[in-house]
């Protein structure tokens, strides 16, 4: 059960943090020049984006839980079950963001998803 509970709040939280982080900038916007003065500008807005910290907040939770992960297993099993984090992207770039994901993407993600049943029903 502890299992299961690292592993998809590795993914879960993960890929929602990138998405909320994802949601900040585009609320904020992209900085115009590399000038500090308008660097600064962009970092002061997304600090006061509210997706920025829920971003953040879950990405600190998934990392956590990767370090958990990583004390107990094997970095040859962890890392390619959390690839999962790249399915996850997809579905929640397209539901969340409204982002438009091709053919060749959803083939990319199913094979990312048999290789990652691949690892993980392998595991010995």
């Amino acid at each position: 059960m502890l299992n299961f509970i690292l592993f998809t709040t590795i993914v879960a939280a993960g890929t929602g943090g990138e998405l909320c982080v994802s949601r900040a900038m585009k609320n904020v916007g992209e900085a115009k020049s590399f000038h500090p003065a308008e660097i600064a500008t962009v970092v002061l807005r997304a600090i006061r984006e509210p997706w920025m910290w829920a971003g953040v907040a879950m990405m600190a939770s998934a990392f956590f839980a990767l370090l958990g992960a990583l004390s107990m297993y094997n970095v040859s099993f962890v890392v390619p079950v959390t690839a999962l984090s790249y399915v996850a992207g997809a579905f929640g770039g397209a539901a969340f963001l409204g982002e438009r994901v091709t053919a060749r993407r959803w083939i990319g993600v199913a094979l990312v998803t048999i290789g990652v049943t691949l690892v993980f029903f392998g595991k010995s």
